[in-house]
């Protein structure tokens, strides 16, 4: 079956194991702006855009507990990413209904990356009939074609990990860091990349980015995270996907990005590059770094704003136009798009 049949459209769904539903939920409405929906005493979802469901917060899962849920077009494109999984050698679970039903699809497979990450595979989301209805007041979050948003791993190595997304699940390599830490980037669709792996030497999760219309939707959730004591990354800029964003504490242990501005690139004209200025144009203050590595990040962040660079674009509707002839630092990327 061709490639084009089992294509990964995006990232569909996340889900996270935690008993603390309360924080959970206070958190994903108060400060991110998601809607809940109460799903008995063991499970809370949220809602996000017309679905039914996009992330997950499970009680009867250990913390810590994680997985990830990829979306195809339909039951040929399942059935064909299975096949490539199995020749691949990698153990394929067929869910029941029962567990699709759950996730709000019509059919749903499991199995796992090298790293140990349980991914599922699904095709047939569920549309909820009734508007979305923000925990806030927010202008709402970009996701439709280009997915949930996009989750980043830490592992302990990056090879082989890569190559498990990239041979096996047809990821693009959009860009890559080698300082102040490793940290490679993929994309699946337009949006610049909907998986990252940091090389951590540990195996687990980093954080969850969510995308809002709104700057100014992105700045008032930085206030509350800022009252909540939740800021474990600032407000910045990053280089490569041109993200403003900061990152709040979640209930977990892991952090959830709110980001503003994400730039789109095009699959099928992309080559990717190595990223020499860092992974912020400025801002980002990254208290998980040892001082060594924030002093490194902080250095970078010095020499980008004596030298003046800048991601020379703009804002029109919502969506993002490339400059032209005003930076040659952004000649590299802005060849790429």
């Amino acid at each position: 079956m061709a490639e084009a049949q089992m294509a990964i459209l995006g990232l569909g769904y996340a889900g996270f194991g935690s008993d603390a539903l309360d924080d959970w939920r206070q958190f994903g409405t108060g400060l991110v702006g998601l809607q809940a929906v109460e799903c008995g005493n063991s499970l809370l979802a949220f809602r996000m855009d017309d679905r039914k469901q996009r992330i997950v917060i499970d009680r009867a899962q250990g913390e810590g507990t994680r997985f990830f849920g990829w979306e195809v077009a339909d039951r040929a494109a399942l059935d064909a990413l299975a096949a490539r999984l199995e020749r691949a050698r990698v153990t394929v679970t067929s869910e029941p209904q029962a567990l699709a039903d759950a996730r709000r699809v019509r059919g749903l497979i499991s199995f796992q990356d090298p790293a140990g990450n349980r991914l599922e595979a699904f095709h047939g989301a569920e549309i909820d009939n009734t508007p979305f209805r923000p925990g806030r007041s927010v202008s709402g979050f970009r996701t439709g074609p280009l997915g949930l948003g996009h989750a980043v791993l830490t592992v302990e190595h990056i090879a082989p990990v890569m190559s498990f997304y990239v041979d096996v699940l047809g990821f693009g390599l959009s860009d890559y860091i080698e300082k102040p830490f490793r940290a490679y980037f993929f994309h699946i669709n337009a949006r610049h990349h909907s998986l990252a792996l940091i090389e951590t030497g540990t195996n687990g999760m980093h954080h969850l980015m969510v995308e809002l219309f709104s700057l100014d939707d992105v700045g008032q959730a930085y206030d509350v995270a800022q009252q909540e004591d939740r800021v474990n990354v600032t407000l910045g800029r990053h280089t490569n996907d041109l993200m403003t964003s900061f990152y709040a504490k979640s209930p977990s242990a892991f952090m959830v990005e709110c980001g503003w501005g994400g730039r789109e690139i095009d699959p099928a004209n992309w080559t990717p590059f190595e990223m020499h200025d860092g992974p912020s144009l400025w801002g980002h203050e990254r208290v998980w770094l040892s001082p060594e590595d924030r002093a490194v990040a902080r250095e970078m962040r010095m020499r980008a704003a004596a030298e003046g660079k800048r991601a020379p674009v703009q804002v029109m509707e919502g969506n993002f136009k490339l400059m032209s002839g005003t930076c040659p630092w952004w000649d590299g990327v802005r060849n790429n798009s």
